[in-house]
């Protein structure tokens, strides 16, 4: 394999593994798949453009870039305000949209088909708002600068590697080590058997929702960082998150994350190889083969 190949499926596939963390997570609390989550993502990419233009004009953050990246304090200033801006937008849909369902009920089907319904909704009021034309944090370009092995990449590829790896890292000590992980664990093995032990499982659902949106907004941030900020970049990556999730294994963050990174490898193979017309069918490829190999995927449990 290339090794400057290697690099860049790395890159990307960072970027869809930290999204498929909050995927997984929804899926193991929630147990549907919310098609919904990759609009949070766009959101959250559009939150941190607005915070950072607003931040740049209003308090006279500095938007020049910050050697050797190519953006500004202003930027790092809208990430601060994009993770809570997107983990609220999160409550909201599920305040306004899934609560009530589950209050009702409603059978998995129908959950799903609101995620649709919730995400076309978040699509459209993105295009219409900022119309179809691409933003960026940054008009600077960066030189890739040779690393070792043939090997050449950005600043602001690294600086995406290192934050999505230490978010991770992160999420992962947050479920093992603290009390609010062990509840979102006793409530994804059985959330009958956890409210009978006095967990309260509605404030867990509410902070599953929370916490998957501002992992939305860092997979948005990153990914804007390195390609665009459009309204259908959340639709473009929901393919390769789901295989991500079901890759790894439902449920597991490391899990999800490796998966991310086997897609974005994949994808980077198959763009040299075959295309960028084929990046898309990657991700189909391999979502099919492990529900038919491994429904489990590779660190967890079949999906119930």
């Amino acid at each position: 394999m290339n090794t400057q190949i290697l690099l860049e499926g790395l890159v990307s596939g960072s970027m869809i593994g930290l999204g498929a963390i909050g995927l997984t997570l929804c899926y193991s609390i929630m147990r549907f798949a919310n098609f919904a989550h990759g609009e949070l993502i766009a959101w959250g990419a559009y939150f941190a453009w607005l915070a950072s233009a607003a931040l740049g004009a209003v308090l006279g953050l500095s938007l020049e870039p910050i050697e050797p990246f190519s953006f500004g304090w202003s930027l790092i200033g809208a990430a601060a305000l994009a993770l809570p801006a997107t983990a609220a937008l999160a409550l909201l849909v599920d305040a306004l949209l899934f609560r009530r369902l589950r209050r009702r009920e409603a059978t998995i089907i129908i959950l799903v088909i609101a995620s649709f319904g919730a995400s076309i909704a978040l699509r459209s009021l993105l295009e219409f708002v900022f119309t179809s034309k691409p933003h960026y944090f940054s008009g600077e370009l960066q030189i890739a600068q040779p690393l070792f092995g043939g090997i050449r990449a950005t600043p602001d590829q690294l600086l995406v590697l290192g934050v999505t790896t230490m978010t991770m890292l992160g999420v992962h000590l947050l479920l093992a080590r603290s009390n609010a992980g062990r509840e979102m664990r006793a409530v994804s093995e059985n959330p009958a058997l956890a409210a009978i032990a006095g967990i309260e499982v509605a404030r867990v659902v509410r902070r599953v929702w929370a916490l998957g949106g501002a992992l939305a907004a860092v997979a948005g941030l990153t990914a804007g960082l390195l390609v665009q900020i459009r309204p259908y970049m959340g639709l473009d990556l929901l393919l390769p998150l789901f295989a991500a999730a079901i890759l790894g294994g439902i449920g597991s963050v490391p899990g999800a994350f490796a998966g991310g990174l086997f897609i974005g490898l994949c994808e980077a193979v198959t763009v040299q190889t075959l295309g960028a017309e084929w990046r898309q069918a990657v991700a189909f490829v391999v979502l099919t083969a492990v529900l038919i190999v491994r429904p489990g995927g590779l660190f967890g449990r079949a999906p119930s």
